[in-house]
């Protein structure tokens, strides 16, 4: 028997299942044992249909969650049919539809009367899962078998039975097993949130009518998507950006891509991107595709649901043995610098196709500072930190600064978590003036953050980029200032390079100064009342705003000389509006 669609249970259903998606995230949340789940927020959750296709993602981070159907093919594949109730199926291998080995995705089937409808999915990056450093996130390891446990598609829980020798193996192999234990347990709470309230909306429109539903929200999509391509202007936009180097080499790593926009849909086609690098800022395949996925959403209207339906309309094609599709066993511990840029490369040719709903580039992505080491009492501690900063400036807006890059959704862990629970001392955390970019909207300020650390013999790896590629500007607008890491020992400062892995002492500092975003349109259109705010606030200098926006402000009463800016004006930029 059909069942014939009715807009209002469509809309109550698809908003139920929003909610439901929610609060399995929120129970992460409220579950958690480690800072990098509950308090960065570095954690995903998403509802599948029976045939593993996601219908519904929490608002968490989005880039991890295009890259589900690898993972769900790979789970279909070991399992099939024997699946039951409280079965959890765990994998982190980026070979097998993975993203990096922190990263570990969890499958809980959902049943509904003995028969299978559906899959609670959780993915957390776990604070270390072995390998040869703390954090299993280092950016110089060669290859997949340095980086940590590699766990191939398998039952954690069976029958809601923990599975033992799994649990053993990982507590054996990681530096932390509470933590990495902990949130595998939070995972699976989580997800039996959700098979609980699925029960419920399964109790109440049938099984047939959610099974109608839910195909109806994956097709919803895919027609919103499909209808707005259609007003696209149609050709081949080309867009190119780089990685400053992957840490062992010093040469610049090209992203390269060709969107090309079709009568209905999108090709994305990576080719004459680089080779894959001998260190571990290799992106897998299905995290290119995840990236890929999410700059094309973030193009769309806001009212696009957030399911699989949008990805049946963009076809990707990325070369294999590139940085953005690596062979195995290449390392991918620092996969997500590359998504990043991914993602920044896929925005800069979107802007070429809708200009008005696009940003310049952000700060290019989160820095990750990881310290550990042992404590004075013998215990082991591991921080990783991960840094977030600003938005590149918006077609009708300045870029948004204290901010999660748009394409990470991350909190920065607050500072009084960090001190209590580690031997650091956090010595600065402000917005970095003057590192944004010039323009009619300027871009959001990048922020500093420094680290005293209180402890002997510290390992300290540091995840950076933009030094030598700064975040663009769009439409003439400028460039954000390049980021910059440094190493402070008594009165000596040390420069050091974007992504590097060494031995600290105790005492010794370390600041990472993030950029800002890029700025969008002409600085000389700027108002000046603008810029005097700027200014007065203590987020330009003087000396910046002449530079760029050949403006001359008081330093102490942020107040502009209107007739010596227009003399200025007249002298470097004749023709100037005034």
């Amino acid at each position: 028997m059909s069942i014939q669609i009715d807009p209002i249970t469509f809309a109550v259903i698809k908003n139920a299942m929003d909610s439901i998606v929610d609060e399995v995230a929120y129970t992460v949340l409220r579950t958690a044992r480690s800072e990098i789940v509950k308090d960065v927020m570095d954690y995903s959750a998403a509802i599948c249909d029976r045939e593993g296709r996601m219908i519904a993602q929490a608002k968490t981070i989005a880039l991890h969650l295009g890259a589900i159907p690898e993972a769900m093919e790979a789970v279909k594949a070991r399992y099939g049919n024997d699946l039951a109730p409280g079965d959890a199926i765990i994998v982190n291998d980026p070979y097998q539809g993975g993203m990096h080995l922190p990263d570990i995705f969890m499958f809980v089937p959902f049943f509904y009367r003995g028969e299978l409808e559906g899959f609670c999915v959780v993915i957390c990056h776990h604070t270390d899962v072995g390998g040869r450093v703390p954090g299993s996130n280092a950016s110089d390891s060669t290859e997949i078998y340095q980086e940590g446990l590699r766990i191939p598609v398998v039952k954690f829980y069976d029958g809601g039975k923990v599975n033992d020798i799994m649990e053993r193996v990982i507590a054996q192999n990681v530096r932390v097993p509470d933590r990495v234990l902990g949130d595998l347990r939070a995972q699976y709470a989580a997800c039996q949130v959700g098979v609980r309230e699925l029960t419920s909306l399964l109790d109440r429109y049938g099984r047939e009518g959610a099974r109608t539903y839910f195909a109806e929200l994956l097709d919803y999509a895919e027609r919103l998507t499909r209808a707005e391509i259609r007003t696209w202007p149609k050709g081949t936009f080309t867009f190119e950006d780089f990685i400053d180097d992957d840490g062992l080499s010093p040469e610049p790593i090209p992203i390269r891509v060709a969107l090309t926009v079709h009568e209905d849909h999108v090709s994305v086609d990576y080719t004459g991107s680089s080779r894959q690098v001998r260190a571990a800022i290799n992106s897998t395949r299905s995290y290119t595709n995840s990236c890929t996925y999410l700059s094309v959403r973030c193009a769309l209207k806001g009212d696009v649901p957030n399911n699989a339906g949008v990805f049946r309309c963009v076809e990707i094609h990325v070369p294999e043995g590139t940085v953005l599709n690596p062979v195995e066993p290449a390392a991918v511990a620092a996969r997500a610098l590359t998504g990043y840029r991914v993602f920044d490369t896929m925005l800069g040719a979107l802007a070429q196709v809708v200009p008005d709903r696009i940003p310049a580039a952000g700060e290019g992505g989160n820095t990750v500072v990881c310290l550990s080491g042992k404590r004075d009492d013998g215990q082991p501690y591991i921080i990783v930190d991960m840094i977030c900063g600003a938005w590149g400036a918006r077609p009708h807006a300045d870029g948004v600064e204290a901010i999660t890059n748009a394409s990470q959704n991350l909190s920065n862990t607050p500072i009084e978590t960090l001190e209590a629970q580690h031997p650091v001392r956090v010595e600065s955390y402000e917005l970095q003036p003057d590192s944004c970019g010039a323009g009619r909207y300027r871009g959001g300020l990048g922020i500093q953050r420094s680290y005293r650390v209180l402890a002997d013999d510290v390992l300290l790896q540091l995840r950076a980029d933009r030094m030598k590629f700064q975040p663009y500007g769009l439409d003439g607008g400028g460039a954000a200032a390049a980021a910059s890491n440094i190493l402070t020992r008594g009165d000596v400062d040390e420069a050091l390079p974007s992504k590097v892995g060494m031995q600290i002492a105790r005492n010794d500092k370390v600041t990472h100064i993030q950029p800002g975003g890029g700025g969008f349109g002409n600085p000389l259109l700027r108002p000046l009342a603008e810029i005097e705010r700027d200014v007065w606030n203590h987020k330009l200098s003087a000396a910046f705003v002449r530079q760029h926006y050949l403006a001359i402000v008081d330093p102490h009463t942020g107040k502009a000389d209107p007739a010596a800016t227009q003399a200025l004006r007249a002298e470097r930029a004749p023709g100037t509006p005034s």
